[in-house]
């Protein structure tokens, strides 16, 4: 039974207030994130200059650690167990276009520590179902224990936009609890209060709360998600304060300034002094008097500020467990072997792998729902298909064909069950090597070998042993050809 409306209204202000208190720090995370919280020392009354030094000591690495994790998380299959070929839940996947929006899903999770999707039936469609993303800022989830759960008690979904029958910037909540989703939209003015939309409300007929979790690696039993962001922000801000220190002594002391004694000052026609000399570095000093004498001051050494700052960035690399040379910190990195890249990356890539076992539970769940969803009720049930991740792992082409090579004629591996396994090959492919495979077999079996009909079969390799020439007189009959010139 759908809640009362007091009751749906009741369950929505709890969720609001919860959303509030995440709010707080996924905005912090977000400032971070986008490079628009800086911690370095700004005084009331700075100067130009000065705020312009504070904003180029901005050197933000949030985005590069997000995306280093990310860009190795692609999923490009989802097959039951014991299986070479994709679930029919595949299609929903790609209906969805989530070949390109998983990214989505996945960078909001390492950002945040959580990101979210909902699944629902295709309105006025069987056989399908609609997937959506969601950043943990838009979509408040509550679960009746938040770590063994797998699907949530209630959730929110908020969201900001025009509304073309009042004309008015609105926002619009939608409720979600296992039976049911209620929608609300309220004006985005002091006077506005939240309506309840019953046209727009309705059974989803899915039996659960429509919304699946996506976690990232390293979530604690105390403490919840993991954010990639929020463990680095204070290592953050000593990047920025070095930076900071160093573009203030490259602009004020790292200039060799110079100073003159003995030098006659000039007045003008008022009877003002002259100023002797403006210094440049395009510019020398001039004196006539031999008691003049010339020196100068020695510039600041800014090889400490960098120093330091290349330790900062050595930390965030090990902390985030990201390879040596993402980060730029290696010296010494350059003309490695793919065997060297690789054990570079061993941290990272563990890292990585437990991501994807994370990711990929969640994206399981999504397409059982979306199965669910979509009719499939076999699909629903099966607890047994697993997603298949893309191989990023750093490795040679010519190291990973000797490896599949050897399985095949050692271990006695079908060579078709390991196409799937080389970098970068698809299941596009290998779907079309497939039938290319089985279009040869088919000649094969027919006794054709090749042949096209109508054509003279070609001489077996024994008569072309034995006769040399095609065109040779002798073809056939045993005996070498006569030598030329003889």
């Amino acid at each position: 039974m759908p809640l009362p409306e007091d009751d749906a209204r009741e369950v929505l202000d709890d969720l609001m207030k919860v959303r509030e208190r995440e709010m707080r720090r996924l905005d912090r995370i977000r400032g971070y994130m986008t490079g628009e919280t800086c911690q370095v020392y700004s005084p009331r009354k700075s100067t130009r200059e000065y705020r312009q030094l504070v904003n180029m000591s901005k050197v933000n690495v949030m985005p590069l650690v997000v995306s280093t994790f990310a860009e190795n998380l692609f999923v490009e299959g989802y097959r039951p167990a014991r299986s070479s070929k994709n679930a029919k839940a595949w299609g929903l996947w790609q209906d969805n276009r989530m070949d390109q929006r998983q990214s989505l899903i996945y960078r909001s999770a390492l950002t945040y520590g959580v990101s979210y999707a909902t699944v629902l039936k295709a309105a006025g469609d069987t056989g399908k179902a609609l997937i959506d993303p969601y950043s943990p800022r838009h979509l408040t989830a509550v679960y009746e224990d938040p770590t063994c759960d797998e699907w949530p008690v209630y959730a929110i979904c908020v969201s900001s936009g025009y509304d073309a029958a009042t004309r008015k910037d609105v926002t619009r909540v939608r409720l979600y609890d296992n039976e049911f989703v209620y929608y609300f939209v309220r004006p985005n003015d002091k006077t506005g209060t939240m309506t309840y939309v019953e046209d727009e409300s309705g059974e989803h007929g899915l039996g659960v709360t429509p919304v699946v979790r996506f976690v990232n690696a390293g979530v604690d039993l105390d403490n919840g998600p993991a954010s990639e962001v929020e463990a680095l922000i204070e290592l953050q801000d000593q990047l920025d304060n070095t930076t900071y220190g160093l573009l203030i002594s490259q602009q004020f002391t790292a200039f060799r300034q110079r100073w003159v004694t003995g030098m006659t000052i000039e007045q003008d026609a008022s009877g003002a002094d002259r100023e002797p000399f403006n210094a440049g570095v395009d510019r020398v000093f001039q004196a006539e008097s031999p008691d003049t004498h010339f020196g100068e001051f020695g510039e600041s050494n800014l090889d400490g500020y960098l120093a330091s700052r290349q330790s900062t960035l050595r930390i965030i690399s090990a902390k985030a467990q990201l390879a040596p040379h993402a980060l730029l910190v290696s010296d010494g990195v350059s003309n490695l072997s793919a065997e060297a890249l690789a054990a570079l990356e061993a941290a990272q890539q563990r890292k990585t792998g437990e991501q994807k076992t994370s990711f990929g539970e969640s994206n399981e769940q999504m397409l059982r729902l979306a199965s669910l969803a979509a009719g499939d009720q076999s699909g629903w049930e099966d607890t047994k298909a697993q997603v298949v991740w893309r191989d990023t792992e750093s490795r040679s082409l010519a190291q990973v064909a000797d490896a599949l090579g050897k399985m095949a004629q050692m271990l006695a591996i079908p060579p078709r069950a390991l196409w799937d396994k080389i970098p970068g090959v698809t299941d596009t492919d290998v779907q079309r090597w497939e039938k290319l495979a089985d279009a040869e077999d088919g000649l094969a079996v027919t006794g054709t070998n090749g042949q096209v009909p109508g054509q003279p079969a070609p001489p077996s390799p024994e008569k072309m042993m034995q006769g040399g020439n095609a065109g040779n007189g002798n073809a056939g009959n045993g005996s070498a050809p006569a030598p030329a010139g003889r």
